[in-house]
């Protein structure tokens, strides 16, 4: 299998690589700045994403994770805080990113037997999970769970199925030294995920551990 992942260079794009490579898939992993076996790619930069597809050819791609992601709104105060910037950068990064890449690698995809693609979102972008705070993460991951729901309606008649998930409090820069679950086991049940999806389930929202999520 060819996976591609996008934020391969740490977290949870990092233990996704990881566990494949030790699986014996082809992996080719992306991240800002590219290195270690690692390709370049910023997210944001529609030039980053045509690149990676020339680069690819027309190597079929069977799975796409989507992973790179950013929080930079932790900690704003609501009276003073959450400035357009902030709203402009993670909303390119966390949504439009996804889309580009997703975009991008149609051709790739479309030459794979059984395509799927996995989008990182969060149970912070549930509408029924709302208990304030981080307005900008966590509309850049709702708008995420919605970007994906509507991929999954348009791609089923390709053939392709999409996946919106939740990987978890996992114990990484983003998630803090105090989360609940390390990367390598948010990795492992989010590879038994995406193994699970099929077109039967395409536009699904769930958890790493295989638990519905709430939209």
């Amino acid at each position: 299998m060819h996976i591609v992942i996008t934020g391969a260079s740490r977290g949870i794009g990092q233990a996704l690589r990881a566990h494949y490579l030790g699986q014996g898939h082809q992996v080719t992993g992306t991240s800002r700045a590219g290195g270690d076996g690692l390709l370049p790619l910023d997210v944001t930069d529609p030039a980053g994403h045509a690149r990676l597809a020339a680069t690819l050819g027309e190597a079929p791609v069977d799975l796409l994770i989507c992973n790179a992601g950013i929080y930079v709104d932790k900690g704003q105060s609501l009276d003073d805080g959450y400035p357009a910037p902030l709203w402009a950068d993670t909303f390119a990064t966390n949504v439009t990113g996804v889309f580009l890449a997703v975009q991008a690698l149609l051709p790739n995809l479309a030459r794979a037997t059984a395509p799927k693609i996995a989008i990182i979102s969060s149970q912070m972008g549930s509408d029924t999970r709302a208990p304030g705070g981080s307005y900008i993460y966590r509309a850049s991951k709702a708008a995420a769970l919605n970007l994906g729901r509507n991929l999954a309606a348009d791609l089923q008649p390709r053939g392709m199925a999409v996946g919106i998930y939740h990987p978890g409090w996992v114990q990484t820069d983003m998630g803090g030294s105090a989360a609940e679950i390390t990367v390598d086991q948010s990795a492992s049940g989010l590879a038994t995920r995406f193994d699970a999806l099929s077109l039967d389930t395409t536009g699904c929202f769930e958890t790493w551990d295989g638990r519905a999520h709430p939209f």
